[in-house]
């Protein structure tokens, strides 16, 4: 069907107001950093008044971002990796193999993403502190501890996207490398995986976003050594003032690498979430 003069000014409009609803918070955030503080705490301009670079070089002494940057990654990295490792392993188990149970366990891995996180919030809480207390084993207020945390709601989704993504694989593949005498796990490293690259960045991209951006259980599980970019930010509100003009240099700073790798990955990341969708 061809496109009507209609159709075609209604899509250029929708187009041009999400384009503007885009563009325009993220101008006011460039614009906003390179203004001076008494500029962005006066009345609303478009264009600072005396551009100047200063707050983003006052940004990393108003706090300690470049440790809070350091934790981000650190938590992130680990928590994707880790949550891709046991990822990959429970989805080729759930989509190759039968066995009593299989149905049950997709479900109940399916079913954990309807809860809240803050309905999790406080056994976490108690079981990391009485585990210090009980062993010594220091989970609350520490990287380890937040790792953990983060894969408790990352990993079941992670799972669920993987098993999508094999069973879009043909069992062909495996009866294929079974005949040339491979097993469970050859098959898996040397056949699965490299059909599977693209789900497997994007359950690595979706893991990794979600650790960098959780605030809720970075803000309670957290000390002043372990805090992470997302409630480190904080930092620029005080009790006598709020540097926004840092906090927009910040973000755009910390959001920097995320938006480059994304856009790097972007093309693995939608084939990853679309494949699994049609059979």
């Amino acid at each position: 069907m061809r496109e009507t003069a209609g159709e075609r000014w209604g899509r250029r409009i929708v187009l041009t107001f999400l384009t503007l609803f885009v563009l325009v918070p993220l101008y006011v955030m460039v614009t906003s950093a390179a203004k001076p503080l008494q500029d962005v705490q006066n009345g609303f301009t478009w264009w600072p008044s005396r551009p100047t670079l200063q707050p983003f070089v006052d940004m990393w002494s108003t706090v300690p971002l470049a440790r809070y940057l350091v934790n981000s990654l650190v938590v992130s990295s680990i928590a994707a990796v880790c949550s891709v490792a046991v990822a990959i392993f429970a989805a080729f188990a759930v989509s190759r193999y039968r066995f009593r149970g299989r149905g049950v366990f997709s479900v109940t891995v399916l079913s954990t993403q309807m809860f809240p996180g803050i309905l999790f919030l406080l056994p976490l809480f108690l079981i990391y502190v009485n585990l210090g207390n009980a062993t010594g084993i220091e989970l609350y207020a520490s990287r380890t501890g937040l790792v953990i945390t983060y894969l408790t709601f990352s990993l079941p989704f992670s799972i669920w996207m993987l098993v999508g993504y094999f069973d879009s694989i043909p069992r062909g593949l495996d009866e294929a490398a079974q005949v040339d005498g491979a097993g469970a796990l050859r098959t898996l490293f040397q056949v699965i995986l490299p059909a599977a690259v693209p789900g497997v960045v994007a359950v690595t991209v979706y893991a990794f976003m979600t650790a960098w951006g959780e605030v809720l259980f970075a803000s309670v599980m957290t000390d002043e050594g372990s805090r992470t970019l997302a409630v480190g930010l904080q930092g620029y509100s005080t009790q006598f003032n709020v540097y926004w003009n840092q906090i927009m240099a910040a973000s755009l700073v910390v959001s920097i690498p995320v938006v480059v790798g994304f856009l790097a990955l972007q093309r693995y990341f939608v084939a990853g979430l679309t494949a699994g969708a049609v059979k």
